[in-house]
């Protein structure tokens, strides 16, 4: 392994573990070069990486910090409905309902879990200029999420990766997402006012911690009329 790798091991096992917190501050590269026993430049490959991953942030004139999940983070990473004109904003999230039941065998295998383990199951709607255009129907495991409540869920005061970060030590920095084109269902029919059958794209998504391990499986219904799926893709360099 190269080195460089080693050392990024090791500093996402001190965010993972809590011994640098979310918006923390990175001590100095001299600092942290000698603590692990390389090279600036082996240290700074390291920290390039994780700030390519959006797990670190470098902040002009004070350093790098740990990043934080917020409305921002999740409009440019994780959120890519945006209208047919480009116009992109963040969504206005409701919420339909959250119960406590069991996970079935789609997200059980989705999240590396048995199927009938004990579940969070969560449904939201999320408008666009005022318009219902997501369905989001997520599946969190309980074992991950003890404590969380309707009312804590609720009241969050920032985004649902805010959440799990903050409130539960468990941080967000990919996801993985399959998308179909599909009829609505009777589900996303309620929620979305749109007939059964009509036309929408079905986006399931597993979302990933920074160790990998999966921690939310997502099946969200957007209708296509008024809005797109956007993705920008790149080429490494």
């Amino acid at each position: 392994m190269p080195l460089f790798r080693a050392v990024k091991r090791a500093l996402l096992r001190a965010i993972e573990n809590g011994s640098v917190a979310p918006g923390a501050a990175l001590p100095s590269e001299t600092e942290l070069a000698r603590g692990f026993g390389v090279s600036v430049g082996t240290l700074r490959r390291a920290v390039d990486d994780l700030v390519a991953e959006h797990i670190l942030v470098r902040r002009q004139g004070r350093g790098t910090f740990v990043a934080t999940h917020n409305s921002d983070r999740f409009l440019f990473q994780f959120f890519h409905v945006e209208r047919s004109d480009g116009l992109r904003q963040a969504p206005a999230v409701e919420l339909v309902s959250f119960e406590r039941g069991r996970l079935d065998e789609d997200a059980a295998a989705a999240l590396a879990r048995k199927p009938g383990e004990p579940a969070l199951l969560i449904e939201n709607r999320l408008r666009l200029q005022g318009r219902p255009v997501v369905h989001d129907r997520l599946a969190i495991p309980a074992a991950l999420f003890r404590g969380l409540t309707e009312k804590r869920f609720r009241e969050r005061p920032s985004t649902i990766y805010h959440l799990y970060q903050s409130e539960f030590g468990i941080t967000v920095v990919r996801a993985h997402e399959r998308l179909r084109a599909v009829g609505a269902d009777r589900a996303a029919s309620r929620v979305l006012g749109v007939p059964v059958g009509q036309p929408v794209l079905q986006v399931r998504r597993v979302a990933l911690d920074l160790g990998g391990q999966p921690v939310e499986w997502r099946v969200s219904t957007v209708t296509t009329n008024q809005h797109d799926y956007v993705n920008l893709l790149s080429r490494p360099t």
